[in-house]
Order: C-alpha cells, then structure tokens, then sequence
C-alpha cells in the first residue's frame, strides 16, 4: 500500500468511525493534556484514550529503517515514555500474557525512506505521525512514524513521546484526544542554541544534558563557543600549549572529548558549530604563545602584522576540522576594539607601510581569517560588526549572526548574505528580566517580505552566555525560555503569531516545562519575573 493511499484511508477512518473535536488547529487551554511543543504545522486529533504497551515493538522498514540512530533513539524513548516501568519491560510482558491485557498500541512502526546519515544544513527533518487504535472499524492500527531520513524520525519520536502520557490511576501509559494524524516539518533549518564554555567552564555530562534537552524542543544546532579572551580550554594537537590558557589543568576538553560531543549530539540530530573569535575575544590564546599579543600592554585583538599568527589560526582550524563535520564555522569578528594597535610600534609601523587604517587592518585581519576557513571546506559565520564596518568586502558565502542591531537581517539578506537572527533584546538567555512571551513575540522575519530574501534567514538562535552561568544554573536559565524561542523557529508563523498567547501558548509552555522537570531537566518556572528563579511559594508545576 503506497504512503499517500495509507494516509487517505487513515483519514478517511478518522472522518467516518469517530466525531472529530478538531481540525489542523491548537488544543484550547480546557483540554486536558498532553499538549504538543513546538506545536506541529498540520494536526488533527479525536476524543479516543488509548493504552501503551509497556513492551511495545519496534517496527522498521524503508532504507533506514534499521539505522543505528533510528534505533537508539527507540531504546532512549523507551526509557522516557516509560520510565516507572524501567527494567521490567519484558516481565510486563508476560504478565501481559498471562492475564491477556489488551493494548490499544502494541507497536511503533517507523518508516525511513533515505539511508543516508548525513547531517547537514537544511537537512529533511518533516515527518508524519498516526496514532489510532486498532480494532474492527479500523483500517490502519497502531502508531506509525514516516519520514525521508532518519533525523525526520527523531522528530517523530519526539512527538509520540510527547503524545504519551503515564495515568497514576492505571499505572499505564495513556495517549488522549486519539486518533492524531500529524504532518510536521521545521519552519526554519538553522534553530540554535549557543553556549559559552569560556567564560565557566562546563563539565561534559552537562554540555550533553544541555544537547539532549535541545532534541526535546526540536532544536538542532549547538552553537559552541569554546574559547574566549578569558580560557581557552581546546586541545590544539598542532599548537599544544594553547590550552595552558585554560582556567585550570582540570578544566580543558580532549580532541576525544570534543570528538564525543559531537558524536553525541549527531545520534539525536544536532550538528555542532565551533567558533574560534578573531581577532578579539582571544587574550588566552598568548598564554601559550606570548607572541600572538602584539605587546604586554597590548594582549587584544591578536596581532595583526606577524604570520605566526594566522599560521596557528589554521592550525586550530585544521584541527578542528577533523572533529566538527557541520559545513559552518564562526569565525567571531565581534567587538573588536583596535586601540592598543596604534600604540604599539611594530604594529603602527606595519600599518603605516600599507598606508592602513585600524580598521582597515580589522577587516585584512577577518578577510583573511574566512580564506583560511574556506580553504577547509568551511562556509564562515560571523558576527554582525563585521557586516556593518565593510560588508561588500566579505566572502560573499558568509552567514552574518545578527545580535547587536535589531535591523541587521533585513541589510544583510537585502544585499545577498544569509543571516541567523539573535537579537540580544529578547534572544538572549543571560538577560535574565526578559520574559517568556517577549521571547516567544520575537520574529526573525519581520521587516523583510520578500519572499527570495526570507529565505536568506536560515534561522534563529538563543545565546547562553556564561559569565554570569556556570554548572550551577546554565540549565535552569536556558529552560524554558529556549523553548518560546524554538517553536518560533519550528512552528508556522500563522500558527505562533494569531491569537491570545496567554490562551494557545502559555498552557502548553507550563506543560512542556514540566515535561522537562519530569525528564531530569532542571528548567526554571515559567512566570518568574527574573530567569531561574525558584519559585516563590508552593504549587503545582503546572501553574508556575
């Protein structure tokens, strides 16, 4: 039976057996849970409760079908959906023999159509979800999840794990307001989340619990901003005394190290962005090698006039290539203050032979650092200073990150540049007095209606800057307010941007938030004045 004719007789059977309370459109906050985050493009659901088999059965087909990434993401999902059955899945199973316990999902069937693995910008992450109860009305039964590669299917998992909810009362696993029919598919391809292990460091079993949290709101680019005037904590096999730079001996990533997060976050569909910023943000870096500062007094930006330095610039880079597969790279370019180059002699006397400016050798000094990307197969990513001081200058593959001016995405696309929106007034996690729903009001493409130029806006991306977030509250002042941002970035426009938020959102961000408490994630309350705040009093979960 071909994939279009099976969702037609499942719809079909939808129409016919059951009375359906709505259709493509949001649950309303009276509806009892669960509810969906980020909300899908296209749903329809019924009025049908639905009981979970315990062991339920992995079904493959399609080309990859029985990837290892598909497979891995079944087992984790296993542990999740059922967690208060944990370890005694298969003694469920024979008690469910023995006493003939009818579920109404006995399987999930995933259906993977490419057996490519490859994860890229812009990868297919679309899938389709049914979910219906097999029995003699029923044409199609059970739960199937169909998508073109396999990260469309970690999507899908994530749903259906959402979908599934534990009834204290049963002691089983319910699925409400079933059968669902949904249709999804990411409305931007770049949804980032940046972190700072620079300013602290984090330790690797958070850095992993911060990607597994970003698989659950459907994010998919960890922007890692590793090193930074104040550590540099990177193994650089090429220029090992680099990482002498690092706050302590004890807080330093291994190539293995690094090589492992970007395994880890692969298997759950997150490409990982390094960032190397230059010339500035890099006072570190001479910890190691004295030389890269122009001078004692002058530690920043690095200096300009001396190959050693773009020599070790592409030793980090071609060191680092052999780790970070993802086709960008940031390149920084950000806050760039040329002062002290002015006052130190053998740099004003370099600048004085090419009859430069300071900014002028800002701009040699980042033109030549993406060449020396670019010949590593990288596309360079870089802040937004260096579009707005000589933007007709740059490599024209550049991907500009807007953070600083509100307006920067509506120049750079207008004159050919991709752009990822940040904007620090509301995409921020360190501002900690800016609320969920300035968060979640926050739209990447406003100011450009050109369609052909929104396409240049690949996406968005919350940053977590860590001077103020170590260990101790990163995860509680990332969560929830990451998540406003990425069903903005996954969601329909019309979707996110109609109605009474407090109605259509606010229910379904209290619910996700404690879907991540519940999971083992530390997410702060919801409706705190400041971020990561505990709460004030006592209360539900659900209403904090």
């Amino acid at each position: 039976m071909s994939p279009n004719l099976l969702r037609l007789l499942f719809l079909l059977m939808i129409f016919i057996s059951l009375s359906i309370t709505s259709s493509l459109s949001t649950p309303s906050p009276a509806d009892s849970p669960p509810y969906l985050w980020p909300l899908p493009a296209e749903f329809s659901f019924g009025n049908e409760t639905l009981s979970v088999d315990p062991a339920l059965t992995l079904i493959i087909a399609g080309n990859g079908g029985g990837s290892p990434i598909v497979r891995a993401a079944f087992d984790r999902y296993m542990g999740i959906t059922f967690k208060h059955a944990s370890g005694r899945a298969s003694l469920l199973a024979r008690i469910r023999f023995l006493r003939m316990v009818e579920y109404d999902i006995t399987s999930l069937k995933i259906v993977v159509h490419s057996d490519s693995e490859e994860l890229q910008l812009g990868v297919d992450e679309s899938y389709t979800l049914m979910v219906s109860k097999k029995n003699e009305q029923s044409i199609v039964g059970a739960a199937t999840i169909e998508a073109n590669t396999v990260y469309g299917a970690l999507r899908g998992l994530e749903t259906f794990s959402q979908l599934c909810a534990f009834d204290y009362l049963t002691k089983s696993v319910q699925i409400y307001k079933a059968p669902w029919y949904i249709q999804d598919k990411p409305r931007f391809g770049y949804r980032g989340l940046l972190i700072d292990t620079s300013r602290h460091f984090l330790p690797m079993d958070v850095i992993k619990q911060i990607i597994e949290s970003m698989s659950f709101a459907k994010l998919n680019v960890l922007h890692w901003h590793i090193v930074d005037e104040q550590s540099f904590p990177f193994e650089t096999p090429t220029y090992p005394n680099l990482w002498k730079g690092a706050y302590s001996r004890w807080e330093r990533y291994t190539v293995e190290d690094a090589s492992e997060i970007v395994r880890f976050a692969k298997m759950r569909g997150i490409n990982v962005m390094a960032e190397v910023d230059v010339p500035g943000h890099a006072e570190s870096w001479g910890t190691g090698y004295p030389d890269l500062w122009p001078s004692l007094s002058c530690r920043e930006p690095l200096d300009v006039t001396k190959n050693f330095t773009f020599d070790v610039i592409s030793g980090i880079l071609a060191d680092m290539r052999k780790i970070f597969p993802f086709e960008l790279f940031h390149l920084g370019g950000d806050e760039v203050n040329t002062d002290c180059w002015k006052n130190t002699t053998h740099v004003k006397e370099w600048l004085q032979g090419r009859n430069f400016t300071t900014k002028d050798a800002y701009k040699y000094f980042v033109l030549r650092a993406q060449q020396i990307a670019i010949s590593k197969n990288w596309t360079p990513v870089n802040w937004e200073e260096t579009f707005s001081s000589f933007g007709k200058d740059l490599d024209p593959r550049t991907v500009i990150q807007n953070w600083l001016v509100s307006d920067i995405c509506q120049k750079a696309v207008a004159k050919g540049f991709r752009c990822i929106f940040s904007n620090q007034g509301y995409w921020y996690l360190d501002h900690l007095d800016v609320p969920w729903d300035e968060v979640y009001n926050t739209e990447p493409l406003n100011g450009i209606e050109d369609p052909s130029l929104q396409k240049l806006v690949i996406g968005g991306e919350v940053c977590m800057w860590g001077e103020t977030a170590d260990t101790s509250v990163v995860l509680q002042t990332i969560w929830p307010r990451a998540a406003a941002a990425a069903e903005r970035m996954w969601s329909t426009r019309e979707a996110v941007s109609k109605g009474n938020i407090t109605l259509t959102a606010l229910p379904r961000l209290h619910y996700f938030r404690c879907l991540l408490n519940n999971r083992g994630v530390p997410a702060a309350p919801v409706d705190n004045f400041y971020a990561r705040r505990p709460p004030s009093g006592p209360g539900s979960c659900y209403a904090q």
